[in-house]
């Protein structure tokens, strides 16, 4: 009898939010997180069983998915950076392809052919000013997006399987690492506000344009791809629209009553920065009826609010 679902990287920014997607309708989820993660709201779940797995231990990978049996398994798992990958890209190429790989090649090695969702992202795309579709030329410009693009052919040859792809654009709200452009601006307000460092926000491009989706739109997607999509057949998975990085500095900014300067940031500069990352999303609104639903200034309060949250303050003590 098949086991749970399993989210891969359930302690990571997509897929603790995937968790919470999942625990609205399943009795049980297994989870799939390094066990260095913050604490999660779902980790207190009794529904949900987490375990730690060594993605690049095959013979770790392949004992504990038969152990497990899972009905479904969310790939979350992998590097996540695009700044990482410039700076130790055998590391991301080995998470996320060779993590890919040894998942995939469990399942084939025990014979149970559960269907697995690869997210994918929308950097294995061929740099571009108009809008992305799912059939736009493909040509990664960065490790990561490499390594993005190697993880979805794996998936697409994965003879026997029903492999589910997304490729995911930028996605944003609380508990995202402040490695990314929002969620660094959100901290920095919420330190300045805290009475932590100087009313000083480093940037990096403000220029750039961004196609932007709530997390929780995105995890969403994931779930109606597997229910409604097709195997194999890749969906984007963004908002049509691309904000202006300075347009969401700005609005953080009117969230909060801190008087700030900005001062540009060499470090924030990526070797390679797109100017336009927009997407289509004309196949998945049309093929499975997703569409978001949570606007951006909500989706900038929440980031800003979470921070706020989680922002040690001067004489307060945490638990």
């Amino acid at each position: 009898m098949p086991g749970p679902p399993l989210v891969t990287g359930a302690t990571g920014f997509a897929g603790s939010h995937l968790l919470d997607e999942l625990l609205r309708t399943e009795p049980s989820i297994a989870a799939w997180g390094n066990p260095r993660g913050r604490p999660l709201p779902g980790s207190v779940d009794p529904r949900v069983h987490w375990n730690s797995v060594d993605l690049l231990d095959p013979d770790a990978v392949v004992g504990a998915v038969m152990e497990l049996r899972p009905s479904l398994i969310y790939h979350c798992a992998g590097v996540p950076h695009v700044a990482e990958s410039w700076a130790d890209p055998r590391r991301v190429l080995d998470v996320n392809v060779m993590g890919t790989h040894h998942i995939l090649e469990a399942l084939t090695r025990g014979d149970h052919r559960c269907p697995v969702l690869l997210p994918g992202s929308a950097l294995i795309y061929r740099p571009s000013p108009s809008p992305l579709t799912e059939d736009h030329p493909i040509g990664p410009s960065t490790p990561y997006g490499i390594s993005k693009l190697a993880q979805e052919m794996l998936g697409a040859r994965a003879t026997g399987l029903p492999v589910y792809l997304a490729r995911s654009f930028n996605h944003a709200g609380p508990r995202q690492s402040h490695d990314f452009v929002t969620s660094s601006f959100a901290r920095q307000i919420a330190e300045i506000e805290a009475g932590l460092s100087e009313p000083v926000l480093r940037v990096g491009s403000l220029a750039s344009r961004r196609d932007i989706t709530d997390v929780r739109d995105t995890v969403r997607a994931y779930r109606l791809i597997v229910e409604r999509g097709e195997p194999r057949r890749p969906y984007n998975v963004c908002a049509g629209q691309a904000y202006r990085i300075s347009d969401l500095l700005n609005t953080l900014i009117g969230l909060s009553n801190a008087q700030v300067r900005l001062e540009e940031d060499p470090a924030r500069m990526r070797p390679s920065d797109n100017p336009v990352v927009l997407g289509d999303r004309s196949r998945i609104a049309a093929e499975i009826g997703w569409q978001p639903e949570i606007p951006i200034a909500r989706t900038l309060a929440d980031l800003l609010d979470y921070w706020r949250k989680t922002t040690p303050r001067p004489g307060v003590r945490r638990s």
